[in-house]
């Protein structure tokens, strides 16, 4: 009797090509319908609560005290929505993430693309440019339409002047980076609850904490805020950041700080996911 044997080839890379992965993340975050509704909501919300601010300076400013009107940063004003939208972006990037884990479909994409590293580089960069169009998106939306409402009313702002092609394209830049942060942090907690939780405690309670605690600690700690990072990335008006009486970091050092912040989530959860069985 002669005994037969086969040879399974073991999987090359050729089977799960870096751009063939990154076609596969964009076909599973194009049809998910949350991933729809999420956009529009960042998109409604961000624009919407922009407008209805600008509209409401327009109305008050012929009466505006002489404290406003120092304060006043019509760029910022726009922007006011985008302390609303990125958490919907936020979320949005905890569910890219945590959707896999929940349903078990990870099992089926590491089976399909067994190298983790590259599994998340592509899911990572497939959701950054979707993040930062759509952050571009609602931040030169809001501010057009903003300053257009603030015209003739109040005085407005243009591109052209110094810092606000800063501040408005800052913003769409806070809200892509404010995203990859909470795809970090799904990818370690690997839950949705927990994760937006980690997330929204992260942007807003730590806030309210640090508020509790002495000036020192608290000028200290403050600066490096995600919320106090946009807030100083999306203002021309420096003096009114000076109401709360907290440092800041300059624009792009606050950029370069919550990078940090993505980078350290997304390398943690990396490391998590090499050694963890889905």
């Amino acid at each position: 009797m002669t005994l037969i044997t086969t040879t399974v080839p073991a999987p090359t890379a050729a089977h799960y090509r870096f751009r063939g992965v990154l076609g596969s993340e964009w076909t599973k975050l194009r049809s998910v319908r949350s991933t729809t509704w999420t956009l529009v909501a960042t998109i409604a919300v961000t624009i919407g609560i922009g407008i209805l601010a600008t509209a409401t300076e327009a109305g008050r400013w012929a009466h505006a005290s002489p404290i406003d009107r120092l304060t006043y940063d019509p760029t910022s004003l726009s922007l006011t929505g985008l302390l609303f939208g990125q958490l919907a972006l936020g979320i949005l990037g905890v569910m890219v993430m945590s959707a896999e884990f929940g349903t078990g479909t990870i099992r089926a994409t590491l089976a399909a693309v067994p190298n983790r590293p590259l599994f998340l580089a592509a899911k990572t960069a497939v959701f950054a440019v979707v993040a930062l169009v759509v952050g571009e998106v609602v931040s030169f939306g809001a501010f057009f339409i903003g300053q257009m409402l603030l015209s003739g009313s109040a005085p407005h702002a243009t591109l052209g002047q110094a810092g606000v092609l800063r501040a408005v394209a800052g913003g769409g830049l806070y809200l892509a980076v404010l995203g990859l942060f909470a795809l970090g942090l799904a990818t370690i907690i690997r839950h949705t609850a927990g994760a937006i939780s980690a997330f929204v405690g992260v942007l807003l309670i730590l806030p309210l904490i640090t508020q509790a605690l002495p000036s020192s600690i608290r000028n200290t700690i403050g600066k490096f805020e995600p919320a106090h990072i946009g807030n100083a990335m999306t203002s021309v008006n420096t003096s009114s950041l000076q109401q709360g009486f907290m440092p800041s970091f300059s624009p792009w050092v606050g950029l370069a700080v919550m990078c940090g912040y993505a980078a350290l989530t997304l390398g943690v959860g990396g490391w998590l996911l090499m050694r963890r069985d889905a």
